[in-house]
């Protein structure tokens, strides 16, 4: 019996270490990755379009360069909202509370991922920091492996893109938006009762929440193979302390929590007045005003919370350089008309019943190269809509489907995995290796749902 458990411990490492070698030796750096697959398009674009012109596709780049700035902010602003608020003091106190209660490291791995879990439905940005933070906090209580429970809380991520801070949801959602390819195409704003709350959405998100923790069960290594967290390479971060004694004006304003109360006071009279008065109050702006005024009120007063803002801005850097990229893909994508010889793909090998699916299984390809979601969307969305228009398959389904395969490819994507090891201090590659059988799992229950229940 123990050569038997041995012989699958063996065999389940030889398996990951595979897939991270595989992945380290086939995938650049995700902006090297936006400039090739720009190329590509170009080509394509000249090959395959029905207008390839130089100008048509150069002044179509140009365009779709810029007008992705809007949005290519807000979705920023999603991630840095949510990192400032998930290192305010009293969300990390609750944190170590929450933690506290776990015994064993297999209930631990089990909170660490529900938590992440339901916090990145709410908002992909925050759950992101909390699978680090949680992860930390088990480890410093508990003799585990570290990198298998910072997967268990990366592994919580799997649901971000089903939820309601969802990039692609949320530009569905949000009327005008240059990423909103739906209204554009169709007229139609998608509300996130036509998207996120749906029995194809909300059912595979509930199954992986129940399926996951004896997932993660099976993947604890044995006790004589665990690598704990190594605190005095990977210190905590200090936190910013009120300094003593006599302070100066500008120390006092700094320092005072009027100018938070004045911003809280403010933010929640606007969320309130929105309930009795015509005031749009949805999509992206609304997820970006809750977050602020939450961090605002968590930090206690403004200094706090700019350097809680300054210190989530240092993990936005790739995607600031990303998205006038994908951008401009899209926008020579529109401009020579690419989309419609793809959607013409689609619908040769669909039917309205499998169109959905199989934008599934062609998100779950274009993740590896596109990790960002909103980047993702700005180049499949352009084909699958119209396949969907003119199949008369579900449109919401087949937006969703997109955003279900950027997710569920997310666990084995490197980019969103760098700064949760970062923050919590450990090798990528160990990470990925648990999280591939996470990728495996949601791939199915995810892909099944969309044949079950659309």
């Amino acid at each position: 019996m123990e050569h038997t458990a041995a012989a699958s411990a063996v065999r389940k490492t030889r398996f990951t270490e595979a897939t991270i070698r595989l992945f380290e030796r086939t995938i650049p750096d995700p902006f090297v990755l936006a400039v090739l697959i720009t190329a590509v398009v170009a080509v394509l674009s000249a090959i395959f379009s029905p207008h390839p012109t130089l100008p048509k596709m150069l002044g179509g780049w140009y365009k779709g360069f810029f007008d992705i700035f809007t949005f290519a902010f807000q979705i920023t602003l999603v991630l840095v909202t949510g990192h400032a608020f998930a290192h305010a003091p009293p969300v990390q106190r609750m944190f170590r509370l929450l933690v506290s209660i776990a015994r064993t490291p297999a209930r631990a791995a089990t909170l660490t991922f529900v938590l992440v879990a339901v916090t990145s439905f709410c908002n992909w940005g925050t759950g992101l920091v909390v699978a680090a933070l949680l992860a930390r906090e088990v480890a410093k209580r508990m003799r585990v492996d570290f990198a298998w429970i910072v997967a268990a809380g990366f592994s919580g991520w799997v649901v971000w893109a089903s939820g309601i801070s969802s990039s692609i949801a949320l530009a569905q959602s949000t009327p005008g938006s240059s990423m909103n390819v739906v209204q554009r195409l169709t007229g139609v704003v998608l509300p996130f009762g036509a998207t996120v709350f749906t029995r194809f959405n909300i059912v595979p998100t509930l199954v992986m929440l129940v399926a996951m923790p004896f997932v993660l069960a099976w993947l604890k290594p044995r006790d004589e193979d665990v690598f704990p967290l190594d605190t005095a390479k990977y210190p905590d971060e200090p936190l910013r302390q009120k300094p003593r004694g006599k302070l100066s004006l500008a120390q006092r304003i700094e320092y005072s929590c009027i100018g938070s109360a004045f911003i809280d006071v403010a933010g929640i009279g606007l969320i309130v007045l929105t309930q009795f008065q015509h005031i749009a109050f949805s999509g992206v702006n609304a997820v970006i005003l809750v977050m602020f005024i939450a961090g605002v009120i968590a930090h206690g007063y403004p200094l706090a919370y700019a350097d809680a803002i300054k210190n989530a801005a240092k993990q936005t850097g790739s995607l600031m350089l990303q998205y006038p990229l994908y951008g401009g893909i899209m926008g020579m994508m529109d401009a020579t008309g690419l989309p419609n010889v793809i959607s013409r793909f689609f619908i040769e090998i669909s039917s309205p019943h499998t169109l959905p699916f199989w934008s599934y299984v062609c998100s779950v390809l274009v993740t590896f190269f596109i990790p960002s979601g909103g980047g993702h969307w700005a180049v499949q969305g352009p084909f699958v809509v119209p396949a969907a228009v003119a199949l008369h398959a579900s449109v919401p389904a087949t937006t969703m489907a997109v955003a279900m395969g950027e997710q569920v490819s997310n666990m084995l994507q490197p980019f969103w995995a760098a700064p949760v090891v970062a923050m919590a201090g450990v090798g990528l590659q160990r990470v990925l290796g648990f999280t591939v059988v996470t990728f495996a799992l949601a791939l199915v229950v995810y892909g099944a749902a969309l044949l079950v229940f659309v």
